[in-house]
């Protein structure tokens, strides 16, 4: 074998695509396929995007850009199912962040099937990593948690608005979107591009929206067993990403790292400091900028 041809080997993703340049496909997982944009070389790390947005939908708000991740590993940006291009069936339980977890694992399984991997969570997104990080910790390497939504204690009435949300999108899905788009803006993040808008196709919204609402972030007790380098990210003056669930998370989870913005500046370097944090292997202490 030549040289050329052991590099696009060992640069070729499992459905035989080679490392490089942006690429789309889709994963196929029970019940969805899961559409995923790869990007740059090495070791994968996956970003797992919020509640009702997508990949795309995260690009148009340009908040944060994660796309320096790929100069360092092999970023995999996928919709969750149900959400942007991936499909999904009308089905309350498909959509709890137990069974994205699931599919979670199932992207690792699919890019990296050899190796650990990093994992950049957003809101659902990290709800989903701490999942799947609980039922296989040994496919994780280090874990990115931005934005940690309502958890345990204040829970139950972020999910009361979601199951109103959920009747308001299956009876007037317009009316919904409205209300969304209408939202009132963190304070950390006037002058941002920050939107409620659903990237959801309206069949499906109620049973994404049902299906947060049945949800909860891992118990303290089980995450407090975690021995995953863990940085934590959040802004403030956010009801729904409240600083609270992050600080938790901070106290219960070894080890792991917190910071709090307070603008949009400052959200905006998220991105530097994931870079940082990931590059971290073979037994360095994480330590972010």
């Amino acid at each position: 074998m030549s040289r050329s041809d052991r590099h696009a080997e060992r640069t070729a993703d499992p459905d035989g695509r080679k490392h490089g340049g942006p690429t789309d496909g889709s994963v196929p997982v029970p019940g969805a396929g899961l559409a995923y944009t790869a990007e740059g070389e090495g070791d994968v790390v996956l970003y797992a995007h919020g509640l009702t947005s997508s990949r795309a939908a995260d690009a148009a708000r340009g908040l944060v850009d994660y796309r320096p991740v790929a100069s360092r590993s092999r970023l995999i940006a996928y919709d969750a199912r149900g959400h942007g291009r991936s499909t999904g069936s009308p089905r309350e339980e498909d959509y709890r962040w137990t069974n994205l977890a699931r599919d979670m694992l199932a992207i690792a399984d699919h890019f990296s099937p050899d190796r650990p991997i990093g994992v950049i969570g957003a809101s659902m997104g990290t709800a989903t990593v701490l999942h799947a990080v609980l039922l296989a910790p040994h496919r994780f390497s280090r874990l990115v948690l931005t934005t940690p939504p309502t958890a345990w204690e204040r829970r139950a009435a972020q999910a009361g608005q979601y199951r109103r949300m959920a009747e308001l999108a299956a009876a007037d899905p317009g009316a919904l979107v409205t209300a969304l788009r209408n939202g009132p803006v963190p304070a950390a993040l006037e002058g941002t591009a920050y939107s409620g808008d659903p990237d959801v196709s309206p069949a499906l919204l109620p049973h994404v929206l049902a299906g947060a609402a049945s949800s909860d972030l891992p118990a303290p007790e089980a995450l407090a067993a975690l021995r995953v380098p863990t940085l934590i990210l959040t802004w403030d003056t956010d009801p729904s990403h409240p600083v609270e669930t992050a600080r938790r998370l901070a106290e219960v989870i070894p080890g792991s790292q917190l910071h709090i913005s307070t603008n949009a500046d400052d959200v905006t370097g998220w991105a530097e400091r994931a870079v940082e944090f990931l590059r971290r292997t073979n037994g360095e202490v994480a330590v972010a900028p």
